[in-house]
């Protein structure tokens, strides 16, 4: 089944009784072909926190909880939001002995339709702080061009003499792109840690507004980010990690690394 004919973009009805089958993978191959051998394209973690889980103690008081979710880059699928929000939403009607039962019934749903090991962290509806992103931020800068659309050789790196190595933290909160079947904007903040030839940052700015009117899932476009930069500067180390706001009370946050040394804690910003 093509994505086309999943749950995403129609008018759907709430499931009022637990449906795991719901739940619609996607590939992540097909996407990736381009970048097979790019090292890290698979490596990293996508989060998603999850504002709207509830569910029924064994004397049918309703019990709520925000989540985060853990869920592997080297996994054979992603899984479609919406598909999760009504699979959530399935959950609320139904009975669990305890909290450890209801995460174990999630991650054991999730890992099959990843094909992967999928963790959930549930947090009191109170108690998920909000982070402030660290590192240099772009927008302040003039971008290095206008583009419509991504395209790799937007990047540049710094006209210097001496072509330092450096090492540096980045972020912008200019980041959008469209749902590649509803065409609804996904607004993000995206950070990038990089070690090599210093880069132009006007120019990194100037990528990262190109994707306005860019159409990709969340995972594909931070994957397409990720083998961008690592083919045109051709770093030593390389993160980008998008913090996506949220929709449907769910926000993805993809992160790629060539290090598995780079992998950051997940956090959670302000917009989303």
């Amino acid at each position: 089944m093509s994505v086309e004919q999943s749950l995403l973009g129609q008018t759907t009805s709430y499931p009022t009784e637990y449906a795991p089958d719901i739940l619609f993978p996607i590939a992540r191959a097909p996407s990736r072909q381009a970048y097979a051998q790019i090292n890290g394209i698979a490596q990293g973690m996508d989060w998603w926190h999850a504002f709207e889980l509830s569910w029924l103690d064994l004397e049918n008081k309703p019990q709520v909880a925000i989540g985060r979710l853990h869920i592997p880059a080297s996994s054979e699928f992603l899984i479609e939001s919406k598909s999760l929000k009504l699979y959530f939403n399935s959950l609320n009607f139904k009975n669990f002995a305890s909290t450890q039962a209801f995460v174990d019934c999630v991650e054991q749903d999730l890992s099959r339709a990843a094909n992967a090991s999928v963790r959930l962290e549930l947090y009191d509806a109170d108690a998920l702080q909000v982070s402030q992103p660290s590192g240099f931020c772009l927008d302040q800068l003039t971008p290095n061009g206008v583009s419509p659309h991504p395209h790799c050789s937007l990047l540049k790196l710094e006209q210097a003499a001496d072509q330092q190595v450096i090492e540096t933290s980045l972020y912008s909160h200019l980041l959008r792109s469209n749902c590649p079947v509803t065409g609804q904007p996904d607004w993000g903040t995206l950070f990038i840690r990089y070690e090599g030839t210093k880069p132009c940052y006007s120019s990194l700015l100037a990528y990262i507004i190109s994707y306005r009117q860019h159409s990709g899932f969340h995972e594909q476009c931070v994957e397409q980010i990720f083998a961008d930069i690592w083919q045109q500067l051709q770093p030593e180390r390389l993160m980008v990690y998008a913090a996506y706001t949220r929709r449907g009370g769910l926000d993805i946050n993809p992160c790629r690394v060539s290090d598995p040394a780079w992998l950051p804690s997940p956090i959670r910003l302000a917009r989303q």
